[in-house]
């Protein structure tokens, strides 16, 4: 390209620095429309990883209050507004609190017990009628595994009793929807060792003037079948999504209809995992019209179901949605795009008029130094199709020296139920804008492409994405799109296991990085939270009675057959998975003489959410790899050294 200098791939220089992701970016989440306002939550790096709730544009929530929950650990549903009433979960002692809107000058208010108390709270709606707020509970209070139920609380507080149950006895209870006229609940229900992916029932019971529940039933699920995101439309259908037929598709049970309805099916994904509570892939408009985002081989769009069933699709140019909600004519969801960040938007049914409220960057990318993403596809060992999203260097101000092939750094998302969009990534940018290529790794397991694709793992957790990866990341080598000597792999979490495994099972990889990595699955089995305690008896085997699959695919203990040097990089805070797994894995390399460095964060649990971690994880893996793979960093002399030993 004219004006670009030939450089070696790995040192250009970009203005996408570490500083940039952790400090100017802001995590969006949980957008919603009240009576015409848009209120989302920001994680702010800048703040220590503090979230606060914003209301066009303007912050409700003031320091310290950090608006999160820790119910399954991963949270979600953090937040419900009602008219002039905001009710939120404080992350620092997991007490609700009341905010006046009306007042803003007045401090929130606690309405339940702090954490000393050992309840946690989620998924929140206000049931304005009877001056209560429907939520689900955590309860740690008891010995043994702790208690799951859907409790009413007193909006005026104290709720010193922590709430009254109104639905309790399966494993887990999530999702309570009350119906537009406050006469029906409805809610999610599974029992142990499933998912809300793999076998979940929807639940529906009379709610009296009282709030106590009666003639309750099972609506919709069961066996194999995964129902989720119950929501009631205004003429009182209830509207679900199911993926009894392998792909998640939207269903309505009719008032006085012994059989729920299919709405529009398609061979095509609605809906996402829900490890996090109240995430809605739709919502509901004034006229029954369903707004609704799906995915199609991984692709994302935005669109709508009539209510007598046909589907059409939107005119705006996100390739992935997300946390869609609606209000009359009105929708706002979170849009990822292929050029730019992504945003909270709002669109309206009628006008079309669409705005991006908040980007996650307050400024512009430069258009060079966008790497455009490209969906592939590769055969793994077996035979099978995988999937992956390609992004190739970008930096107008350099170019691939002749003769030389970039770096490749595969990516491995966690989960192991997500997936990686076809979208513009900032994080992506930091890599592709100093000259290396990346390849997100969509494995067998991953969400978008049918209940089929995403079964794939079940029973082959270290066997199928071990496979893909590998075999990705060598389709990329032998398309001459990349150096096959200088193959880079990192995850996080999940992604975390598979990275370790990969790199203690093939000698593909040069170096590898894991995010508070899973090392020893039995540990995991033994030592994690109730949501994902039982978790691995799908992904692996039933644990203890299998106990030898679980040494077997165990990463740390396979350090003999490691070769390629790696960084651990992790969370002291960590309940999901504990610091002992970085430190076992970190002594065992050690001890085999291969380059490793450990780097531990105080105050960070299982993700990072402070800006100081996020920049110096970020700079210590990009100077590991230069280390590696003998490249030198245009930042080189900013950037504080990592200790590796055995280098």
């Amino acid at each position: 390209m004219t004006g670009a200098v030939p450089a070696p791939c790995g040192s250009w220089s970009s203005p996408i620095s570490s500083q940039v992701l952790a400090g100017d970016r802001v995590a969006l989440d949980q957008p919603s429309v009240v009576d015409g306002s848009v209120y989302w939550l920001e994680g702010r790096g800048s703040e220590g990883g503090r979230v606060v709730l914003v209301r066009d544009g303007v912050d409700l929530t003031p320091a310290p209050f950090n608006v999160r929950t820790r119910v399954h650990e991963y949270g979600g549903g953090a937040y419900v507004v009602h008219g002039d009433l905001v009710v939120f979960s404080s992350f620092a002692d997991l007490r609700l609190y009341r905010l006046d809107l009306s007042n803003l000058a007045a401090d929130p208010r606690p309405i339940t017990p702090g954490a000393e108390s050992g309840v946690r709270f989620a998924d929140l709606r206000v049931d304005a009628a009877r001056g209560s707020l429907l939520a689900v509970r955590e309860d740690h209070r008891g010995a043994g595994e702790v208690v799951n139920t859907i409790v009413r609380l007193d909006l005026d507080g104290p709720n010193d009793d922590s709430g009254t149950v109104l639905v309790t006895g399966a494993d887990f209870v999530v999702a309570p929807r009350l119906s537009p006229d406050g006469t029906r609940l409805a809610w999610l229900q599974w029992d142990h060792p499933n998912m809300p992916w793999d076998a979940t029932q929807l639940w529906v019971a009379t709610m009296g003037d009282d709030g106590a529940l009666t003639d309750r039933r099972c609506v919709a699920g069961g066996d194999s079948v995964a129902v989720t995101e119950p929501a009631w439309a205004p003429d009182g259908r209830l509207l679900f999504l199911s993926d009894e037929t392998g792909w998640a598709n939207l269903y309505a049970a009719l008032p006085g209809s012994p059989e729920p309805v299919a709405l529009a099916p398609a061979d095509a994904e609605f809906g996402w995992p829900q490890w996090v509570l109240d995430r809605p892939s739709y919502g509901v408009a004034s006229d029954g019209t369903i707004v609704c985002t799906w995915l199609e081989h991984g692709v994302g769009r935005l669109g709508t179901v009539s209510p007598d069933g046909r589907r059409a699709t939107l005119a705006l140019d996100g390739t992935a949605y997300d946390q869609v909600r609606v209000e009359g004519t009105r929708v706002v969801g979170l849009a990822d795009f292929a050029d730019r960040p992504g945003a909270v938007f709002r669109t309206d049914l009628v006008t079309g008029d669409t705005t991006l409220l908040r980007t996650e960057l307050g400024h512009e990318v430069p258009p060079g130094l966008v790497s455009r993403p490209e969906a592939v596809s590769w055969t793994n060992g077996t035979g099978q199709e995988a999937h992956g999203i390609f992004h190739p260097p970008a930096n107008d101000a350099f170019a691939v020296p002749d003769g030389e092939r970039p770096p490749l750094v595969v990516r491995v998302h966690g989960g192991p139920t997500s997936m990686t969009r076809v979208s513009f990534n900032l994080d992506t940018a930091y890599w592709t804008s100093r000259g290396l290529a990346v390849l997100d790794v969509n494995y067998g397991g991953s969400t978008g492409y049918g209940r089929g694709y995403r079964d794939r793992l079940k029973g082959s957790w270290g066997l199928t994405d071990v496979d893909d990866t590998v075999s990705g990341a060598l389709a990329m080598a032998d398309a001459d799109r990349v150096d096959r000597t200088r193959l880079a792999i990192r995850g996080g979490s999940a992604g975390g296991f598979t990275t370790l495994a990969v790199l203690t099972g093939s000698d593909a990889f040069a170096a590898g990085a894991s995010y508070f990595g899973v090392g020893d699955l039995e540990g995991l089995a033994r030592d994690t939270h109730k949501f994902e305690s039982r978790y691995l008896d799908g992904l692996v085997a039933p644990y203890p009675q299998r106990r030898d699959v679980y040494l077997e695919r165990s990463p740390v203990r396979h350090v003999d057959s490691l070769s390629a040097p790696m960084i651990l990089l992790q969370g002291l805070d960590d309940k999901v998975v504990p610091p002992a797994q970085a430190r076992e894995m970190e002594a065992a390399v050690r001890a085999k003489g291969i380059p490793v460095a450990l780097l531990e964060f105080e105050g960070e649990g299982h993700g990072f959410r402070s800006a100081a971690a996020m920049v110096r994880s970020l700079d210590a893996e990009a100077y590991f790899y230069s280390m590696v793979f003998g490249f030198e960093l245009a930042d080189a002399d900013q950037l504080e050294p990592v200790e590796i030993a055995n280098l």
